[in-house]
């Protein structure tokens, strides 16, 4: 085999083996990613559920939703009622403020 030959194969040799090692590192990046991702980010969501903004601004919402729902009609009141609903069931009940607690219950049993 001549030296050209030889010299020929490794480089392609070399060539391979880069290929080979670029494409198990992003395998395993990406396996990272994959595995890690989902935890960071629910440990960030976690963090800003508990993050006194988050937690002002949907006491401020729901209060306003609450005022919106007395001064309403009763028709409007059976419109809001859905809506009030479902922006209570996204917030932890017993985190409220007992005349929004008892606002919630009433709207929910309807008594």
């Amino acid at each position: 085999m001549s030296d050209l030959l030889k010299a020929l194969l490794i480089v392609v040799g070399i060539a391979v083996t880069l290929a080979a090692v670029v494409t198990g590192v992003n395998l395993l990046g990406f396996t990272n990613f994959a595995f890690f991702t989902p935890k960071v980010e629910q440990v960030r969501y976690n963090t800003f559920k508990q993050s006194q903004a988050y937690n002002d601004g949907m006491l401020r919402d729901l209060q306003e939703l609450k005022m919106q729902y007395i001064q309403a009609n009763p028709e409007q009141q059976a419109m809001l009622k859905s809506i009030v609903l479902h922006r209570f069931s996204v917030y932890d009940i017993n985190r409220l403020p007992s005349d929004l607690q008892t606002f919630y219950h009433t709207i929910n049993t309807g008594v």
